[in-house]
């Protein structure tokens, strides 16, 4: 892992086709900023257009409804890049981003960034996949807000956020598991009701909370259960 104050852009993913010799004048051109956790790194509504890069740590992208309730887009870790709508478009912040984590970013202007875009088709390709993988993700969360229930949302959830088990157990594995008032946040609804549906799980073996990880013990019946709901 690298050191918190090392700065590289050799993880970032959008320039994994540039050579060394690239990135180094790229992380010539970046400022750097080193975030506490909690910290606010942007905020809904400002006028800046950097765009981020995470080199280390992690963060929230976040929006806050009339009532003051947080509402959680993602969570974004070490390789990924935020701020690029503002880039582009001009327009002012979408959403609110806050450390989660110790977080060192490599911020890069607006200007820059366009002309990297315009210079390199690789960074450009990797940046309109971004933006497929965002549009689709939207599409499937509006999906399940107009038609799933608030457990069903959750199961859906957990499922999207379990990754196979680096330490190649065969199982999906959520780690670290974010507090459960994120996990309501990103699926708009509350603690409790994460809570009770998790707990409706732990009996029948299909999820384990180990520390700080949740073990997928049976993505198949998990699955299988999200479908069974969803067709009653």
């Amino acid at each position: 892992m690298q050191a918190l104050d090392t700065r590289s852009l050799a993880g970032i993913d959008m320039f994994d086709g540039l050579d060394g010799e690239e990135r180094k004048r790229l992380e010539e051109r970046c400022h750097w900023r080193r975030f506490s956790s909690g910290q606010t790194i942007l905020e809904r509504g400002s006028d800046s257009r950097d765009v981020l890069f995470i080199v280390q740590g992690a963060v929230n992208i976040v929006n806050f409804s009339h009532s003051g309730r947080e509402i959680a887009y993602a969570n974004l870790g070490a390789g990924e890049s935020f701020g690029e709508l503002a880039a582009i478009d001009g327009q002012p912040r979408s959403a609110s981003v806050v450390a989660t984590e110790p977080t060192l970013v490599a911020v890069l202007s607006a200007e820059r960034f366009l002309d990297l875009l315009k210079e390199r088709a690789s960074v450009t390709f990797r940046m309109l996949t971004r933006l497929a993988t965002m549009v689709r993700s939207g599409d499937v969360r509006i999906m399940e807000l107009s038609t799933l229930a608030a457990t069903q949302r959750v199961y859906a959830e957990l499922l999207r956020m379990a990754k196979p088990d680096a330490a190649g157990t065969g199982l999906h594995v959520i780690h670290p598991l974010p507090p459960l008032r994120e996990v309501a946040s990103r699926v708009s609804t509350t603690r409790e009701t994460v809570a009770r549906a998790m707990g409706q799980l732990y009996p029948s073996g299909i999820i384990r909370r180990k520390g700080r990880s949740l073990y997928i013990m049976d993505r198949a019946k998990f699955e299988e259960l999200l479908a069974t709901m969803q067709n009653s």
